[in-house]
């Protein structure tokens, strides 16, 4: 069978407008991924990775921030690995044995493996009820962050139930954007 030029350049621009209209590829919970904190300023900062194992549906994880990146604060008797900037955010891991597994649809671990608290540069000490809980969304592109308001006291007692995430929906709440430093967190 002998295809004519033209027949040739119809075929071509079929298969050209075929591959074209299908989805990309979904982001994958698979590998080694950078985690990029934003300010309000524009500035962003690559504070560390989380290397994703899937298994299944789910994925396990593992956190790894870039302590360069992070200067030591000793707060309330306490050492923290802190941005420092407009305002000062201190990562505050999450204290109790957990799954850290997630899926496409519950991110919630990982959610609570990158909990901060912020404060002001002229204030002293760690307040736990300005906490910050970055709520994930899966994107084509990555996972996205936006901040809510948490009091870390929550988790100053092991939960009574370790299989599930204490801050529901119930305990986190909206702030309005932009009013922290630090805007969004990006998992790319």
């Amino acid at each position: 069978m002998t295809l004519h030029v033209s027949q040739l350049f119809r075929l071509f621009c079929v298969l050209a407008t075929i591959s074209c209209s299908l989805p990309a590829a979904a982001w994958e919970l698979a590998g080694s991924k950078l985690i990029t904190v934003h300010t309000r300023e524009g500035q962003s900062m690559a504070i560390g990775r989380v290397v994703f194992f899937p298994a299944g549906e789910t994925s396990t994880f593992q956190l790894h921030l870039d302590e360069a990146r992070l200067k030591d604060f000793f707060l309330s008797m306490k050492e923290f690995k802190c941005l420092e900037g407009e305002e000062i955010h201190c990562h505050v891991p999450y204290p109790y044995a957990n799954p850290g597994t997630v899926s496409r649809h519950d991110l919630r671990w990982l959610e609570h493996s990158l909990l901060f608290l912020y404060k002001q540069p002229k204030d002293f000490g760690a307040k736990l009820w300005n906490g910050l809980y970055y709520q994930m969304e899966l994107t084509e592109k990555g996972i996205v962050g936006t901040p809510q308001a948490i009091d870390l006291g929550l988790i100053g007692a092991p939960p009574a139930n370790t299989d599930t995430p204490p801050y529901g929906p119930g305990e986190r709440a909206e702030i309005t954007p932009d009013s922290r430093w630090i805007r969004r967190l990006t998992i790319e």
